[in-house]
C-alpha cells in the first residue's frame, strides 16, 4: 500500500512539473502612431495626392518583431508581436502622418473615393531593421503617379535612422513610428515643392 502511494505521489510530482514547464512567456503586442508635424500645413494648394500602397521586405512583413543582428542574419522575436500586419499599420500611419502635414484638402486617404484628377503615391520601403546596435534604419522611395496612365511625376529615395532608447518591442515601434514621421516630412515637401 506505501509503494502505491509513493508511485500516485511521483506520479503527481511528474505531472506538476511537467505542467509547470510547460508555461511559456507572454506574447507583448505592438503597434504604431502617428507622429505630429514638426511645421504647420502648407498652404500651397495642389492637386490631391492619395496614399495607394506601402511595399514593405518579405524578412519584415511577418507577426514577429525581427532585429539585423549581423550582416546576414535575423533574430526573430517570437514573444514580441505586431499589433496588426506591418505593411497595413505603415500604410496607416504614414497616411495619418501625410494628413497633418499636406494642405488640407489635398490628401486623400487610402482606400477612399477619389477626385478623378488625384495623383497616386506609392512607397517602396527597401529596408525597415532595427540592429543589435540600438538603431532602427529606414530605407524607402517614393513615387508619384498622375493621370489615366499612371505616369511618373516623381521618384525619391531615403535613408534615415534612428536611436533607441532599449531594444525591446516598444522602443523598436517607437523608432519605427518616428522614422515614419520623418519619411513623411519629407515625402510632403516634395510634393509641396512639384
Amino acid at each position: 500500500m506505501r509503494s502505491a502511494a509513493i508511485k500516485t505521489g511521483a506520479a503527481l510530482i511528474a505531472v506538476l512539473m511537467v505542467t509547470g514547464c510547460g508555461h511559456s512567456p507572454p506574447v507583448r503586442y505592438v503597434t504604431l502612431s502617428a507622429e505630429p508635424a514638426a511645421a504647420p500645413h502648407a498652404s500651397t494648394r495642389l492637386q490631391p495626392v492619395q496614399l495607394t500602397a506601402v511595399h514593405i521586405p518579405a524578412e519584415s512583413d511577418r507577426p514577429e518583431l525581427v532585429t539585423q543582428t549581423s550582416a546576414n542574419q535575423l533574430a526573430i522575436h517570437e514573444n514580441d508581436r505586431w499589433g496588426a500586419p506591418l505593411g497595413q499599420m505603415m500604410r496607416r500611419t504614414l497616411a495619418q502622418d501625410l494628413l497633418t502635414r499636406l494642405p488640407a484638402g489635398c490628401f486623400v486617404l487610402p482606400d477612399a473615393p477619389a477626385p478623378p484628377d488625384t495623383r497616386k503615391l506609392v512607397v517602396t520601403v527597401l529596408d525597415a531593421q532595427a540592429s543589435a546596435g540600438g538603431t532602427f534604419a529606414l530605407q524607402a522611395s517614393w513615387t508619384l503617379l498622375s493621370g489615366p496612365s499612371s505616369h511618373t511625376v516623381m521618384t525619391q529615395q531615403v535613408s534615415l535612422t534612428s536611436g533607441m532608447a532599449s531594444g525591446d518591442a516598444a522602443a523598436q515601434a517607437a523608432a519605427l513610428s518616428h522614422l515614419l514621421g520623418q519619411l513623411a516630412d519629407r515625402i510632403s515637401a516634395s510634393i509641396v515643392a512639384r
